[in-house]
């Protein structure tokens, strides 16, 4: 994968599950890429179709950064703060296309059924030199080849080298 910045715009969510039993919930979002996580803002009663409009920054230097993930929390006052959901996003499209409008994606219980979807964009600024959708250093469809073959233990000391650079 490259290296660069990625920006990623938490527009909305829409349908999320209540939990409140008498209030409407006040949800926020934790973003996490790697071991960098980032906060939205709590949204203090705004309920299940939440708007945040804010972007966030991370910094991609490791060549096997490859999804986001996304928690939908609800804040309470009094108690540990509810999970609502949760969203995996691939990042591949936006290190290819360089952007990725923004788009809805599932929220799913930790029981993995549907609770509603998220809207974020994506915007990655690569490193100078890199060019999105292009490989770094040639095709290398032969040793892509050995790799998905399952001969790559013929290719010696420099094939996680090989691994992180072809595929």
């Amino acid at each position: 994968m490259p290296r660069g910045t990625l920006e990623v715009v938490l527009v909305d969510a829409r349908g999320l599950e209540n939990n409140d039993f008498l209030a409407k919930i006040s949800p926020y979002a934790v973003l996490t890429v790697k071991t960098q996580e980032k906060k939205s803002t709590v949204l203090s009663g705004k309920g299940s179709n939440p708007e945040w409009n804010e972007s966030f920054l991370f910094t991609i230097s490791d060549d096997e950064v490859s999804e986001l993930h996304l928690t939908i929390m609800d804040k309470d006052n009094f108690s540990a703060d509810d999970f609502v959901g949760e969203a995996t996003i691939p990042l591949l499209p936006a290190f290819v296309k360089g952007t990725v409008s923004p788009t809805t994606y599932n929220i799913v219980n930790k029981e993995k059924e549907f609770h509603g979807g998220v809207k974020l964009g994506l915007n990655f600024t690569p490193e100078p030199g890199f060019e999105p959708g292009k490989k770094r250093f040639g095709s290398g469809e032969h040793v892509r080849r050995a790799l998905v073959d399952g001969n790559s233990h013929l290719m010696g000391r420099r094939t996680r080298w090989m691994e992180r650079t072809f595929l």
